[in-house]
């Protein structure tokens, strides 16, 4: 029979009893705090240290420690290592300090060519300048020293994360105003359903595409064979023959697209969509176009054609940086994923050619979207 120990025994209240449970049965959680979890809850069952360590799996010193913890401490003492130090540290807060402000500054601004920190080049001019600035302690510190006090300080000075500033002060009003057309197109749209009529206001979506690169093969694409290419094989070689933009006008009523494919995307082109769109709607509707501020859209060339046609056209402009709220952004995704990837032409024509034949599947199969903003309340 086991001899009993001397030691008090461990008494658990519910929550206690419950965090236990959950952290032996853990995946995530280290192996140590698992295994002492499970010796906390065999030592309160009253079972015997030498059964404890045949479920356990580990030694008596071991069962004895944690128990001893967790009668003098608590429970979470038992579960934890308390570490101390028996000297002073050598890097003092002050030396940290330093580093951390170092690394908050660029390799350009000590004179150096680099435009971000890597921990080597921080550590090597760490080691240079940290004694004349007073911080000795650093004399020789190492790559792996600033790692840890710059990972203490969550600090990671070779990395860039990419942010948009908002630069337009009317960004808030501006977007309201384009939800709140959204909001109207869809009430446009409930209305056409029951009574089937145009809308005396049809909104479109416009914007451009450009940069869409015509690029050839120089080898044939060899075809999938099964049991040895499982995919398309292609050559790593390849021909550029230009770009094209894409313009293009999003029927927020019927979803279908009015594009054209142009070489370039200035105020004729532009002023070439117009016209289209003036000629594919009733000359008794007024034409609601949702654009950003690009240059062809307000240039002289653009406003003159516009006074030709008076009441014709409406402008709703984005906010600067915005182009996420224009619709029309969702049909330009949508061809980058479908007959945009990976397309390989023989030349410019034949972009522009399957370019408007892949809108023109959209148009056969249009879905119409509804735009939903919940703290706005766009339904």
């Amino acid at each position: 029979m086991a001899r009993k120990t001397k030691r008090a025994n461990l008494t658990l209240t519910a929550e206690q009893q419950v965090k236990l449970n959950q952290l032996s049965q853990s995946r995530k959680d280290s192996m140590r705090e698992v295994q002492r979890a499970k010796i906390l809850i065999h030592y309160a069952d009253e079972k015997p240290i030498s059964q404890i360590q045949k479920l356990v799996n580990v030694s008596r010193p071991t069962i004895y420690k944690c128990i001893d913890k967790a009668l003098a401490a608590g429970v979470d003492a038992g579960l934890k290592d308390f570490f101390h130090r028996p000297f002073d540290p050598i890097i003092d807060n002050a030396a940290k300090t330093w580093v951390v402000n170092l690394a908050c500054t660029k390799p350009k601004d000590h004179g150096l060519a680099a435009e971000l920190w890597t921990y080597s080049e921080l550590a090597k001019y760490t080691r240079e300048n940290a004694p004349q600035a007073g911080h000795q302690s650093l004399a020789r510190a190492a790559k792996a020293t600033v790692w840890r006090i710059l990972s203490a300080n969550e600090i990671q000075p070779h990395k860039i994360k990419y942010y948009l500033e908002r630069r337009d002060p009317d960004f808030e009003q501006k977007m309201q105003e384009v939800l709140m057309v959204y909001q109207e197109v869809n009430l446009q749209n409930d209305q056409k359903i029951i009574a089937n009529t145009s809308p005396s206001m049809i909104t479109v979506s416009v914007d451009e595409k450009p940069g869409v690169q015509a690029i050839a093969t120089v080898a044939p694409d060899l075809p999938p064979k099964a049991g040895r290419h499982k995919s398309i094989g292609r050559d790593y070689e390849y021909k550029r023959l230009g770009t094209v933009s894409i313009l293009a006008a999003l029927d927020l009523h019927t979803c279908k697209i009015i594009a054209q494919v142009h070489d370039r995307h200035r105020s004729r082109e532009f002023i070439e969509l117009l016209k289209e769109l003036d000629s594919s709607y009733p000359k008794e509707s007024t034409v609601r176009i949702v654009l950003d501020n690009h240059s062809a859209h307000i240039s002289k060339e653009t406003m003159k054609y516009l006074a030709s046609r008076p009441g014709r056209f409406v402008y709703v402009h984005t906010p600067k940086h915005g182009s996420w709220l224009n619709l029309v952004e969702m049909a330009f995704s949508k061809m980058a994923r479908t007959f945009l990837r990976h397309i390989r032409v023989s030349s410019k024509d034949e972009l522009k050619e399957r370019i408007l034949k892949g809108i023109d599947e959209f148009n056969a199969s249009p879905v119409v979207f509804r735009w939903k903003k919940v703290d706005l309340e766009i339904a």
